[in-house]
């Protein structure tokens, strides 16, 4: 996300925003697919923010899972798609990622 075009987020409880990854999709026989063709809503994104953490029952803040500059792998339908500006971000909770990628 471009930090000088858009404004820095800080999302909420166990909220996180999430830069989506686009993968290129390529055929067995090497070629490429446009973006611009029908695909399926991406599962995978890089961390930009995380909330402080959901608050329990006795007023604690429970931890994250998380940390900025992660890549994760979400719930297909879990993400509230933002645009801000000419960037699409996701903010997703985080009972909705369902692991880290390590690379």
């Amino acid at each position: 996300m471009d930090k000088e075009k858009n404004p820095k987020l800080h999302p909420t409880d166990d909220h996180i925003v999430v830069e989506p990854v686009v993968q290129e999709s390529k055929t067995a026989s090497g070629l490429y697919i446009p973006d611009t063709s029908s695909k399926e809503r991406p599962q995978k994104g890089k961390v930009v923010a995380v909330g402080p953490g959901k608050l329990s029952e006795d007023g604690k803040r429970m931890p994250m899972g998380v940390k900025e500059g992660d890549t994760v792998l979400f719930s297909k339908y879990g993400p509230t798609e933002v645009k801000l500006g000419a960037t699409e971000i996701l903010i997703l909770n985080m009972s909705d990622v369902l692991a880290i990628v390590e690379e």
